[in-house]
């Protein structure tokens, strides 16, 4: 019994050291949001215009990154993980196959080309609020809004 709760305890602690290890805004990370059970981190990200931004599935739930195709630029570029061409495609995908599934540990980036403000969902989670925002502006500094 002593070794069982040994085991508890060393568990929990090292939940606890890790706690602080998954920066927000990918600080240190290999990429620019992160995705937890039921949101994007950051929700709203600022990036100058022909810059990528990377996603990347840091819970063990699956995820996708879906743009709104109706909250882009009219001249942007569609995105979603799975690489589909069209909102309704994405939707379509998850809904029969799960299309566009990032699993823990899976990235998915996008450059931007054209100013503007981009929001976006993740399907799954849509009714639980799960959306984001990239911001691209033209020239200067980028950066994550939330810092």
């Amino acid at each position: 019994m002593k070794r069982r709760t040994f085991l508890a305890a060393a568990g929990a602690a090292g939940i606890t050291a890790l706690a602080g290890c998954g920066s927000a805004g990918g600080q240190g990370q290999n990429y620019d949001v992160g995705m937890t059970a039921m949101a994007f981190d950051p929700a709203e990200i600022t990036v100058s215009v022909g810059e990528e931004v990377v996603w990347q599935n840091t819970s063990t739930r699956d995820h996708t990154v879906t743009a709104y195709e109706n909250s882009i630029p009219k001249e942007a570029e569609y995105f979603a993980s799975g690489d589909y061409e069209s909102e309704q495609a994405a939707r379509d995908a998850w809904r029969s196959e799960f299309g566009g599934a990032l699993n823990n540990g899976d990235t998915f980036a996008h450059t931007f080309e054209v100013p503007g403000r981009y929001e976006y969902v993740c399907i799954p989670h849509e009714r639980s609020g799960m959306v984001g925002s990239v911001i691209v502006e033209e020239g200067g500094s980028s950066g994550n809004q939330s810092e």
